[in-house]
């Protein structure tokens, strides 16, 4: 076991938690968070919550962030310059010819990070099977180098064809750079990824070169204020792809942090799954700003070996994480046609909503579910009290525009919004032929608990967990983020025993190399070895990546075997087969350190008195307002039974039990909600 700090960074507030592995004690703290320098927030909410002692004795310090991800959403990044093979200057435009939105006439592509008079070509050219066709020319390195310096290009990425064959050719290109002078940042494609597909892989290294001096700075400042502060222990943050790495790791590789924050909620899911045998979950994890969902399977959350943002690809493992722009901050609007609109938009952590009395005017959906009385007394985190009265003034101009009376106009923005919300859900569910009723919905964030009977009604959804300190569960996730190293390398061939040769000595090599990026091959016994192959019938485009058994990162089974689950794989998710040979087209290899493990007894709280107190809140069930009971969430015992309509409060969520519902305590202090007559 291990004392840890869990730290993840909102869009409206910094959630954190403490761990104490002698006493199993959780400490929890939310504060606003600090758009302009969110490592202020971060480093406060330690401050305030963990005294000088318990900071000294922490072993870890984990971490979720959306700088990265928020770099690239408002452009704020470096000055990049591209390095291109000569006739390859334009593929972030070409990109692949289709459309994101295929039936949107008024789409447009995303405008490329780097303009076009900043991509130059190179002369040299690798054939896709590594060997040398056209030598590479460094005085077009030169030149480019020269277009760089009087543009202010501070950050330099170079994406050369079919550099991850081999890198000889941007290996040259880097040496040739620092030998001209350049101080700046340089990301080379091979060190990115080793993969084909040359838009996916150009587009990454771009993004690596754009978001790494922020990057690099916000974690830099993180770690001196925190040992300023005490803290002498590790420093990790949490990847796109589950787990963790360290912060010099983050620098290094800073593409594998973009979705660092929406990560960590969906892997605080997948490890309470293993723990209570909740089975196939659905997350919730709503917000101040953003509504972020994610499918856990056999207790690990859905994973992707490609991402995109904004339009742009990411070829790096990524969970299967949807974010769309709802939650307790999302702004109320009357668009031109008429219709009520909620988000994407948000009032955000200052001014926020109206009723937090900062000067937020807009009308969001917190102000709409405090007026319906969905919120009891209105008592948030941070020692927030909501104000009735500026809900009211805020919901006003809308309810005169559509000719609705006050309370119609709040319902139908919590309807809309977990229509929005469940939408979302659908797209990872029911397009991928998962059936959501069939599975739980586990809420957490600010706003989950608030809005989980709700999603629950507009997916047919029977069961829901809110587990302990819902609101700042995401921070829980992050206490259990074991370290990680991934990789993947593109060698196109036949199914056969040859190619199971080349398999295991390609594997030896990405293992070497995932040891070297650590700096050192110190303690490499500790990481477990995981294998990864993405495999299709030969003459297809798109592969299929399965995990294979393997004997300390070594195929542990035969070719037969191999294929067989394959097969078993496509089946299941394409409905048939065919009679047509198989192809390996890329390797994955993957390094796991496991952290200490936490105990699983839930954390000694001081139970309070049962008692409660009434109030008028509005039931979706009913659809009219009722009396709600209040109930302390720290006033429930084991076993425990609620039945709705009821509000649970709790110093980070409120939990809005509809009527029909039902509630019980398990032993965990998760709370089970089951819907009545299921």
């Amino acid at each position: 076991m291990a004392t840890r700090i869990g730290v993840d960074i909102g869009g409206t507030f910094t959630d954190l938690l403490f761990y104490n592995d002698q006493t199993s004690q959780m400490l929890v703290a939310k504060v606003p968070t600090t758009p302009a320098s969110p490592e202020q927030g971060c480093v406060r909410a330690v401050i305030d919550a963990v005294d000088g002692d318990q900071l000294r004795q922490t072993q870890y310090f984990l971490h979720g962030t959306t700088v990265g991800l928020n770099s690239l959403l408002e452009r704020k990044g470096a000055r990049v310059g591209l390095l291109a093979t000569r006739g390859f200057r334009d593929i972030l435009e070409i990109r692949r010819g289709d459309r994101d939105e295929m039936y949107n006439l008024f789409w447009q592509l995303p405008e490329p990070l780097v303009p076009r008079r900043l991509r130059l070509p190179v002369t040299g050219r690798i054939r896709s099977d590594g060997t040398v066709h056209i030598p590479f020319e460094i005085q077009d390195v030169v030149d480019a180098l020269e277009v760089f310096t009087s543009e202010g290009v501070n950050s330099i990425a170079v994406a050369f064809m079919n550099a991850y064959a081999n890198p000889v050719h941007e290996l040259a290109a880097e040496a040739a750079i620092r030998e001209a002078g350049f101080s700046g940042e340089i990301s080379l494609s091979h060190r990115i990824s080793r993969e084909y597909r040359e838009y996916e892989r150009t587009s990454t290294t771009v993004i690596d070169a754009f978001v790494r001096g922020r990057m690099s700075t916000y974690l830099r400042r993180l770690e001196t204020n925190l040992r300023d502060a005490g803290f002498d222990g590790s420093c990790l943050i949490t990847r796109s792809g589950s787990g963790s790495m360290t912060f010099s790791e983050a620098e290094a590789r800073p593409f594998e942090t973009i979705m660092s924050g929406p990560v960590a909620g969906a892997e605080g899911g997948g490890e309470l799954s293993r723990q209570l045998h909740l089975g196939d979950l659905i997350t919730a994890d709503v917000g101040g700003t953003s509504f972020d969902t994610c499918v856990i399977t056999q207790g690990r959350p859905t994973l992707l070996f490609e991402g995109k943002i904004v339009g742009m690809p990411l070829q790096t493992p990524w969970v299967d994480v949807r974010s769309i722009g709802a939650g307790g901050g999302s702004i109320a609007q009357v668009d031109v046609g008429g219709l009520l609109r909620v988000g994407p938009e948000s009032g955000g952590a200052d001014p926020g909503p109206a009723c937090y009395g900062k000067g937020g005017e807009n009308a969001c959906m917190t102000d709409a579910a405090f007026y319906l009385g969905m919120l009891g007394e209105g008592k948030l985190a941070s020692g927030l009290q909501l104000d009735l009265g500026l809900a009211e003034k805020a919901l006003q101009p809308l309810a005169h525009k559509l000719g609705y009376a006050l309370d119609d106009t709040a319902i139908g923005i919590m309807n809309i919004a977990s229509a929005s919300m469940a939408d979302a859900i659908r797209e990872i569910t029911v397009e991928q032929g998962i059936d959501p009723r069939k599975m739980k919905l586990l809420a957490f964030g600010g706003a989950g608990p608030l809005m989980s009977t709700l999603l629950a009604r507009d997916l047919d959804i029977t069961e829901i967990v809110i587990p302990l300190h819902a609101g700042n569960f995401s921070a829980w996730g992050l206490l259990g983020a074991d370290l990680t190293r991934a990789s993947a390398r593109t060698r196109i061939m036949g199914l056969d025993e040859d190619s199971l040769a080349n398999v295991n000595a390609i594997l030896e090599e990405m293992y070497s190399d995932l040891a070297a990026r650590a700096g050192s091959a110190r303690d490499t016994d500790e990481w477990a070895r995981e294998v990864g192959l993405d495999m299709r019938y030969k003459g297809q485009e798109h592969t299929l990546s399965i995990g294979v058994p393997s004997d300390n990162g070594r195929v542990a089974i035969s070719i037969d075997e191999i294929r067989a689950i394959f097969t078993r794989n496509y089946d299941r998710t394409f409905g048939n087969t065919m009679d047509e040979p198989v192809e390996i087209v890329s390797m994955r290899a993957t390094v796991r350190h496991a952290l200490p493990r936490r105990s699983e007894e839930p954390s000694v709280q001081d139970l309070s008195d049962e008692t409660y107190s009434r109030r008028e809140a509005y039931s979706f069930t009913e659809k009219k307002r009722m009396d709600f009971r209040i109930f302390d969430r720290s006033s429930m015992r084991v076993g425990d039974i609620r039945s709705g309509p009821a509000i649970i409060n709790e110093p980070t969520a409120t939990t809005y039990l509809d009527a029909g519902w039902t509630c019980q305590v398990h032993k965990s202090g998760c709370l089970f909600m089951s819907r009545n007559g299921r």
